[in-house]
């Protein structure tokens, strides 16, 4: 995976949008204005999702290339080092999951719109 297949694959997600909220090099991905990945597009790639606290863990203890949300919440936010040590394949469906966290989490109203789109 690179970083623009990164991109591409997050915004075909339905509802998505990406923009710089905090700098001109973190690229932020959102579901219905909240954020559910980003990445550096000056540093060595790397990516930030959202997963579920026990299985935050659990993949910090497995991959080496893990390790706790960089400036995130590191109860509920991974960095993962996209090195190669990692299938893409499974990279995907992790940046499904944490898509899939925070559409859950939207209000009925929200989930409502994003059915619509």
């Amino acid at each position: 995976m690179n970083i623009e297949e990164f991109r591409n694959y997050c915004l075909a997600k339905k509802g998505t949008s990406d923009g710089f909220p905090f700098d001109k090099t973190t690229l932020v991905i959102k579901v219905m204005n909240k954020m559910f990945a980003l990445t550096d597009i000056d540093d060595e790639f790397s990516i930030n999702i959202k997963c579920e606290p026990e299985n935050a863990v659990e993949l910090r203890e497995k991959y080496s290339a893990v390790k706790p949300g960089y400036h995130m919440n590191k109860a509920l936010w991974n960095t993962i080092l996209i090195d190669g040590s990692i299938p893409d394949k499974l990279l995907y469906k992790w940046i499904d999951d944490s898509y899939n966290l925070i559409v859950g989490k939207l209000t009925k109203k929200e989930k409502e719109i994003l059915n619509n789109l």
